[in-house]
């Protein structure tokens, strides 16, 4: 056994951590700092199916576990995220680099979730009708599918597993969860958290990776779904080969977010929203607005108004007191962003600020990237093209409203938009209109809460269902249709005592 120095993050599987060598790892960093904090684990296909055996295993006892005792494990749950939602955020932000404040609201968004599946009783009802023919009734069910998997990004290494299992454990599934290796450790407090609610050993289990751990998990015969989010190439390629194999599969895209301003918008309102969901997060947000698309003359009105809140942007390490926007995820994907400025200014682009070469001082080696505004930006441009998931906001001027809502209509991407307007009219049309999952008037980022469910079209989704809410319990679980003839009932006795269901 070859001795390390540095902190190894291994997989979860069976209800407690492997102890096996791995054959190869990978390195966390610390965005803020640009030194390597640890290395992960990577599974191949025997760690994959190690933890699909554990899965595979519990799931015989854990489909006929009550409901009640499911929801009693998932309000335990929620405890103990409630009590640990601080110690969580901080290793969102070691390892993320995002600021502890959108960590902590990262978690929140993710309890709710949580506090969903609490009402999986309620949410797995099906339906029945009663005499449909003589003496014959009709009813439906809805059972888990078995083993569950997810794949889930790095720009939100707490939310989106939660957005996944949660929902189906407390269906009934058993779950194998791949995140990101960038950023892995949230995954394996969520594991100690549930098995210190009481989730069954098995239930849950957590398999670092790249590559080869996807293509195990998408070829494993015990994988019965497969939840994915991440970009759009990956999200094609993770439904194509899923589904080949005969798994059930929903594979969430990427995105490039329009926001349509209006000449009779508050102005103050589109400029805060537009720094905000440009900006958030360094722009490593599925649902950020990278494209605000101005009318007539909205833009001379917005654009000074949103570099004045550009300019009083506090950019920093986000453990720091006052940081607003932290650094990018990795020194390649900073280079990247980079190169798309470059692009950006090459293609004829207006670069109004610059967030190429932004230090925090003290932290020279970090990831940073300052918060960056394009001006004059055309459909031809890459940088108008392509997912740039970083703080890089275009603006698109068009003449009508109309010509903003077909921009909008043929962009191949359709997973969040807005409208900023004053007009009910106008705010109408676009609902109607739009080629788009979740739509925001007046609302810069319009994520559902976890009863309503998240998912775009087009390029954005593959598969029929969207993730988390009521979507997301069809989704792991399949019905079942029952007709029924009984003969006349037996009489069993007298029994005083108070009915239980256990």
């Amino acid at each position: 056994m070859r001795m390390r120095a540095m902190k190894t993050i291994t997989h979860w599987i069976g209800g407690k951590p492997w102890e096996g060598e791995p054959e190869r790892t990978g390195p966390v960093f610390n965005p803020a700092t640009g030194r390597q904090a640890a290395e992960v684990a990577f599974a191949g296909a025997a760690e994959v199916d190690r933890a699909v055996g554990a899965a595979r295993k519990a799931f015989e006892d854990w489909r006929s576990v009550s409901l009640t005792r499911r929801q009693n494990i998932m309000f335990a749950y929620r405890e103990l995220i409630t009590r640990h939602r601080l110690d969580l955020a901080r290793i969102l932000t070691a390892e993320h680099g995002k600021t502890l404040d959108d960590a902590l609201g990262e978690v929140q968004r993710g309890l709710e979730v949580v506090e969903f599946a609490c009402n999986i009783a309620h949410l797995i009802k099906g339906e029945f009708s009663e005499q449909v023919s003589s003496a014959v009734d009709t009813y439906t069910v809805r059972q888990p599918l078995g083993v569950a998997a997810g794949i889930t990004p790095f720009n939100f290494p707490a939310m989106v597993p939660m957005w996944m299992f949660p929902i189906a454990i407390a269906c009934g599934n058993t779950f194998v969860l791949k995140p990101s290796e960038k950023d892995p450790s949230a995954s394996l407090l969520n594991a100690e958290l549930l098995a210190e609610a009481g989730l069954p050993d098995g239930v849950f289990n957590v398999v670092h990776g790249d590559k080869a751990a996807v293509d195990a998990i998408l070829a494993h015969p015990d994988i019965a779904a497969v939840s994915f989010v991440g970009s759009t190439p990956i999200a094609r390629y993770i439904y194509e080969q899923g589904t080949a194999n005969g798994k059930r599969v929903q594979a969430l895209g990427g995105a490039k977010n329009h926001m349509i301003v209006l000449p009779d918008a508050d102005m103050d309102l589109a400029a805060d929203a537009a720094v905000s969901a440009g900006y958030g997060s360094a722009g490593e947000r599925c649902m950020a607005i990278s494209v605000v698309v101005t009318v007539g003359e909205a833009a001379d009105r917005l654009l000074p108004k949103v570099r004045e809140r550009i300019a009083d942007l506090v950019v920093g390490p986000g453990d720091s007191d006052g940081a607003q926007m932290g650094p990018l995820v990795t020194a390649e994907h900073r280079d990247r962003v980079a190169g798309y400025v470059d692009a950006g200014e090459a293609e004829g682009a207006r670069l109004l600020e610059d967030g190429r070469g932004f230090t925090s001082e003290g932290h020279e080696d970090g990831f940073f990237f300052g918060p960056t505004l394009f001006d004059g930006v055309t459909k031809d441009m890459s940088i108008y093209r392509d997912e740039i998931f970083g703080p890089v906001l275009s603006v698109v001027r068009t003449d009508s409203y109309q010509e903003a809502i077909d921009l909008i209509n043929v962009n191949p991407y359709g997973n969040g938009t807005a409208v900023f307007t004053n007009d009910g009219g106008a705010a109408r049309k676009f609902q109607a209109e739009i080629e788009v999952g979740m739509v925001g008037i007046n609302v810069p980022i319009p994520v559902p809460l976890s009863f309503y469910s998240f998912g775009g079209w087009k390029d954005s989704i593959f598969g029929g269902h969207s993730i988390y809410g009521p979507e997301g319990v069809h989704f792991y679980t399949r019905p079942k249709v029952v007709i029924a003839r009984w003969p006349d009932p037996i009489h069993r006795g007298v029994d005083l005592g108070f009915p239980q269901h256990r």
